[in-house]
């Protein structure tokens, strides 16, 4: 096989792209928005739109580069419940809905501890066992008619296939209803009866079927091209690391969420109040994982793009002392009831300071999860911050390891789902940050610890 379409939905944006195997890059790209509908029962993903930019795209694409298989890339924290028929029982939850927060205390009785699952306990919709529980709950109806549960990635599997299935990473990742270490279950899915409806499981690289006779003639992609089961997106940018890198390293997923996945990691207890996690990897192996939404405080902070910044403009800031401290947005990462506040007034910074305090924040939140799941070794920044300079450097200064990113490639989403077809020539093509790191920018890293200790504690003080 030589090019490999690829769908890639993210929370906030969805893609397609045409994947180059024998020089693993991607050679073209669609996308769009992920939009979230607020009609209905409850916000929820519109599918229907993304089914119809998934097909005009693969045809187009197809049309350009003849794809030969079919992979695919989604966020977690997300269930689809279908019907007999097939048909959405009831609509795709926005995981960042409240709704199942309403029933959250009689949800913590039913759910498995953390030392079964390696889930942490989450807000909103973010335990994809709390998703099940709310639906069963508040629309017993509906719920009664489903058939069948899948993880998100293999819904879209199944729409292209006729397939039903779910896969490992996708239960893995803190969804409360998988066991990392056994590779089972949860007791979960058993006491809420949920274990008929799940359909069997794959891994990510097995070929769950092959595309649709109709939508061959829809896209015009040939009859017989095999569809990949499909992978959670943070394994997804782990993947073509855990094919190529000696452990121990870590790699750090940045898009909406920062998802840091340490292989080889020094044995440490997790603390599920700071988000801290087991994810399971594409291999079957339990991968300890921390996050924080560094994607959507960038977005909420600066808008969109990285911006070049001087190391000069760098080390005056890291010299006057201006600090963002946690958390943006509230809720979730490593200090999830901390309310975030600036050392300075930051309407008199500028905007390539503003860039550097926001991007120093960020840096240090990312260093702060490593250390938390005991990450040793190089670091890899995957996604849009792999071409921030400053996060980077700041990174480097906080951890004292090497870093290494590609800039080239803003998203190692896509190139990680390519691995999972056979005969994939699997390249990183990250590169180590070059240049020398500030002292200034070190002894920074160190003050921001300590305000940022301080600030928790006297957030936690009556």
């Amino acid at each position: 096989m030589r090019v490999v379409g690829v769908i890639d939905i993210g929370k906030t944006n969805a893609k397609v792209a045409a994947v180059d195997l024998d020089r693993f890059e991607e050679i073209a790209v669609r996308k769009t928005a992920n939009a979230v509908l607020t009609d209905g029962p409850y916000p929820h993903f519109d599918v229907e739109r993304l089914w119809a930019f998934l097909l005009e795209s693969l045809a187009s694409l197809h049309a350009e580069h003849a794809f030969e298989a079919i992979s695919i890339t989604t966020h977690g924290a997300t269930a689809v419940v279908l019907d007999a028929s097939g048909n959405l029982a009831l609509p795709v939850l926005d995981y960042e809905h409240a709704g199942p927060d309403s029933l959250a205390a009689e949800y913590d009785n039913v759910r498995p501890p953390f030392s079964e699952t390696g889930s942490a306990r989450l807000p909103m919709g973010l335990n994809v066992g709390a998703q099940l529980y709310w639906q069963q709950k508040t629309f017993p109806d509906d719920f009664a008619r489903v058939a069948s549960v899948l993880t998100y990635a293999q819904y879209w599997t199944y729409r292209l296939t006729g397939t039903l299935c779910n896969e490992l990473t996708s239960l893995g990742c803190h969804t409360d209803l998988w066991t990392p270490r056994a590779g089972t279950f949860s007791s979960l899915v058993e006491s809420q009866g949920w274990t008929p409806l799940f359909a069997p499981v794959l891994k990510a690289s097995d070929i769950a079927g092959t595309l649709l006779p109709e939508l061959c003639s829809a896209t015009g992609i040939a009859s017989g091209t095999p569809v990949y089961c499909g992978i959670h997106d943070s394994n997804a940018s782990l993947l073509p690391h855990l094919l190529t890198r000696t452990s121990p390293f870590s790699v750090v997923s940045t898009g909406t969420w920062v998802v840091m996945l340490a292989v080889g990691a020094e044995a440490k207890m997790l603390d599920e109040h700071r988000d801290t996690l087991i994810n399971v990897n594409a291999l079957g192996d339990p991968v300890p994982s921390a996050r924080f939404m560094g994607g959507r405080a960038f977005q909420l902070l600066l808008g969109e793009g990285a911006r070049p910044v001087s190391p000069q403009t760098e080390e005056a800031v890291a010299g006057a002392g201006h600090m963002l401290l946690p958390s943006i947005p509230e809720g979730s990462g490593p200090f999830p009831a901390a309310k975030a506040i600036w050392t300075t007034d930051e309407r008199e910074l500028g905007p390539a300071e503003r860039f550097v305090v926001v991007s120093f924040h960020l840096a240090l939140m990312t260093a702060t999860c490593l250390d938390l799941i005991g990450a040793r070794g190089d670091i890899v920044v995957e996604g849009p911050f792999a071409s921030n300079r400053t996060y980077l450097r700041m990174l480097a200064a906080a951890t004292g390891r090497p870093v290494f990113a590609d800039p080239h490639n803003i998203t190692g989403t896509s190139l990680g789902a390519a691995c999972l077809v056979k005969g994939s020539a699997v390249r990183t093509g990250v590169e180590p940050l070059a240049g020398e790191i500030a002292e200034s920018l070190a002894a920074y890293a160190q003050a921001w610890q300590k305000a940022t200790q301080d600030h928790v504690c006297k957030e936690k003080r009556p």
